[in-house]
This record gives C-alpha cells, sequence and structure tokens, in this order.
C-alpha cells in the first residue's frame, strides 16, 4: 500500500476532534447567518472528507474565527451583570406592569428577610435555644 503524499510540505494530519470542531463552527456560521444551508451541506462533506488541518483551514478561511473562550468566573459574572441591569431597566420602565413587578420584587425581599430573622430568633443559626438539628 502506497502511502500518500500530503498536498503541501509540512502538512498536519487532522483528528476527528478537529473535524468535529470545523463542523460545529459551520453550523454556527449556518445559525448567525453567514452561510446558507446548501454551503453548510457542501462544506460539511468537505470537512469530513478532509485529511490535512490545511483543508479544514481552507473550509474556514472566509469566516470570522470565534474568540477563544476566558476561563474563570469573569465571563459568568458579566452575564449576571448584564441580566441585572436588565432587570433593573425593566423594574423601572413605565406603566402598570411594572409597577406590579417593583411590588412583587419588594414583597419577596420582605418575605425574605422576615425568614432570615425568624429563623434567626427561633435559633437555627445556633445562638437559641437548640432543636437537636444535628446534635445528638
Amino acid at each position: 500500500m502506497a502511502a500518500e503524499e500530503p498536498t503541501e510540505p509540512g502538512a498536519l494530519r487532522c483528528s476527528d476532534a478537529e473535524r468535529e470542531a470545523a463542523a460545529a463552527a459551520l453550523q454556527n456560521a449556518a445559525g448567525e447567518g453567514r452561510l446558507s444551508l446548501a454551503e453548510v451541506e457542501d462544506r460539511t462533506a468537505t470537512v469530513y472528507s478532509a485529511r490535512y488541518r490545511h483543508e479544514l483551514d481552507a473550509v474556514l478561511a472566509d469566516l470570522p474565527r470565534a474568540a477563544p473562550p476566558v476561563p474563570g468566573w469573569r465571563p459568568v459574572l458579566a452575564l449576571a451583570a448584564q441580566q441585572f441591569a436588565a432587570d433593573v431597566v425593566s423594574l423601572t420602565g413605565g406603566g402598570p406592569a411594572a409597577a406590579r413587578r417593583r411590588a412583587v420584587l419588594i414583597a419577596a425581599v420582605v418575605l425574605a428577610f422576615a425568614v432570615v430573622l425568624l429563623l434567626a430568633a427561633h435559633g437555627i443559626t445556633g445562638d437559641g435555644p437548640h432543636h437537636g438539628f444535628g446534635h445528638h
């Protein structure tokens, strides 16, 4: 069996994981409206028949590269801050619906505060008489 030579000097063979990542990138591009379904089908066939990394690169060459994921809690906190800001805008908007949302939010905060005070006064926190929760 004769080994096939790569089409480019120094070409590296691609892995199944790299093919899957390229196919996922094509699906994302279609979801963003960058590719038609026919283009995705054609390019996906090319991806799964690719043997070398440069073949995958050629299929994705006209698409923007995805930003590398940011490790840690920063993205989670940024999304939480965006959601909080959207909620504040929603709650401070005008109209009767916004007034109802504000009333529900205030009632929920007051209820949560009352529950915490009740638990503290009842001794669950360890400052008052013990009821045997977890103690023998």
